[in-house]
């Protein structure tokens, strides 16, 4: 065959060929599982939450660890003590236990204060003074703290959890339909005294509150319903919402609040609904309302759906209070907030009478 020939058929079998070739490699990344851009692909870095040096800083991305308590990550090992808010009682004996049940290495410890009262004031205290790894509070953190914290060389975030709300805790027999927030603080502040003077029978009003410094819910009482006036001086002053409940109980005029998941379930006393106007009042539970002589039978429940729209009047978050030091403090806070907001955590909230924040 000649030169001239054999040029064509050498060009027509190349092309041929590279052909071949590409239509193999088009099938085979078609038909196959194996993808080149998962072996060269870089891996994405986790955020980090050291970034962020405000309170109100967003926790580290949850959406990763949003299943089950087994599927966080970044949690650190070893035994770490915690404290704060007397509110956040009935998920530290439900959901914290099921967290250390789920993650053994990720050991939890309540410490109490050596002096002064229990509660989100003196536990952001503590964890300022390194007495903590991370605190509970009831409230959002102060500038006062922030201002402490940063003299300390780090900084304090909150994160936020689930959503509580205060209710207030009546004698059995007292008749009235609700209050308004404007009558609530007529009544600490002493100028209300009676209960004839809300509708209700001749009976003095007996009022209790726990100390003014004690904790974030009473901050929250003086701060949203007080309007910051002082007290009057009838208010009976105690140590413990258990202490303050019996007396309730046993007291005609009797009348205490305190966080809506301690005061609802309550077979002794009755929660009053309250109201921004007179009239219209929204009940701390669902309805229809659980008499105490049917309980412990029956108790009544959260009124979640009024927790989470906003018609019930006095609501707050709870936070999970962070130091920003880049050290283990701050893993295992951060840690402790993203086992709280994933799935598992948010029902187990809702189980402890709580609203979940997501």
């Amino acid at each position: 065959m000649s030169q001239k020939n054999e040029a064509p058929i050498l060009v027509l079998s190349l092309l041929i060929t590279t052909g071949l070739i590409a239509g193999g490699w088009w099938w085979f990344n078609r038909n196959s599982s194996f993808n080149l851009n998962s072996v060269i692909k870089p891996q994405q870095s986790q955020p980090n939450s050291s970034t962020s040096n405000t309170p109100t800083a967003p926790p580290v991305a949850t959406s990763q660890n949003g299943t089950n308590f087994a599927s966080v990550e970044n949690v650190p090992t070893g035994l770490f003590n915690y404290g704060g808010s007397t509110s956040w009682a009935p998920i530290r004996e439900s959901v914290d236990k099921e967290i250390q049940a789920a993650r053994k290495d990720f050991r939890l410890r309540y410490v109490q204060p050596l002096s002064g009262s229990t509660g989100s004031t003196t536990g952001i205290q503590m964890l300022i003074d390194g007495q903590l790894a991370f605190a509970q509070s009831s409230r959002p953190i102060e500038d006062t703290e922030l201002t402490r914290a940063k003299q300390r060389g780090f900084t304090l975030q909150q994160i936020p959890v689930a959503i509580d709300g205060l209710a207030v805790a009546v004698n059995p027999n007292i008749n009235v339909r609700g209050l308004t927030i404007d009558q609530l603080r007529s009544i600490y502040t002493g100028k209300i005294t009676n209960w004839n003077q809300l509708g209700g029978a001749n009976i003095p009003i007996k009022a209790y509150s726990r100390g003014v410094s004690d904790g974030g819910t009473v901050e929250l009482f003086v701060q949203d319903v007080l309007g910051g006036q002082p007290m009057a001086s009838t208010v009976e002053f105690v140590s413990t919402t258990t202490q303050a409940l019996r007396k309730v109980q046993l007291s005609p005029g009797g009348i205490y609040y305190a966080s809506a998941p301690e005061v609802v379930p309550q077979c002794s006393i009755k929660p009053l609904p309250l109201g921004r106007t007179q009239g219209k009042y929204v009940a701390p539970y669902q309805e229809p309302f659980v008499l105490p002589s049917e309980c412990p039978r029956l108790r009544n429940k959260l009124n979640i759906e009024a927790f989470q729209s906003g018609d019930y009047p006095i609501t707050r978050n709870l936070f999970v209070v962070v130091k920003q030091n880049e050290q283990i403090e701050q893993q295992a806070g951060v840690a402790y907030a993203n086992f709280l907001t994933t799935k598992q955590g948010q029902e187990l909230i809702t189980q402890a009478g709580f609203v979940g924040i997501r």
